[in-house]
This record gives structure tokens, C-alpha cells and sequence, in this order.
């Protein structure tokens, strides 16, 4: 693939990265209108969808205060993992 190529490939990508941004930013607008009309309900029902809205409970590992409260712990404990990351800037 020439440099010209690749130039082409990437303004397409960038453009095609806007269309998904600004169709991420419709989605989360109508989600924010259907949270808003649910009001305090956490399931409501409309033709054939049913929407809920429920808290959710999850607990998470602070690995930072374990590696700072047990060190060997954490470190026995611990994996390291290789991966690549792709960027267009």
C-alpha cells in the first residue's frame, strides 16, 4: 500500500470515527430521554420493549492500596500481559 493510500485510509477511518462518535452522542441522548421518562420506576413497559433501570452492585479490587498495604501479596498475585496498541494521530 503506497503513502498515499494509507493517508486516504486514514482520513477514512477519521471520518468514519466521527460518524460513530456522533451516533454514540444520539444514543446516549435518547437513553438520557427514556431514563428521564422512567422517572423514579426502575421497569417500565412500552409496546414491546421493556426498559429497566436498576442499581447495580460490584466490587472491585483497589490494586493500588494492596500493593501499597501488601507488597508480596500483590506481587505473588500479579501477571503481566503484553498487547499493541493501534493509534491514528
Amino acid at each position: 500500500m503506497s503513502t498515499n493510500d494509507i493517508a486516504a485510509k486514514c482520513r477514512e477511518l477519521r471520518e468514519l470515527q466521527a460518524l460513530i462518535d456522533e451516533a454514540q452522542a444520539e444514543a446516549d441522548a435518547i437513553k438520557d430521554a427514556l431514563k428521564a421518562a422512567m422517572d423514579t420506576e426502575t421497569e417500565l413497559r412500552a409496546g414491546e420493549y421493556k426498559l429497566t433501570w436498576k442499581t447495580v452492585k460490584s466490587v472491585k479490587l483497589d490494586v493500588s492500596a494492596l500493593r501499597t498495604a501488601l507488597p508480596d501479596v500483590a506481587a505473588r498475585f500479579s501477571r503481566e500481559s503484553i498487547t499493541k496498541r493501534f493509534c491514528v494521530a
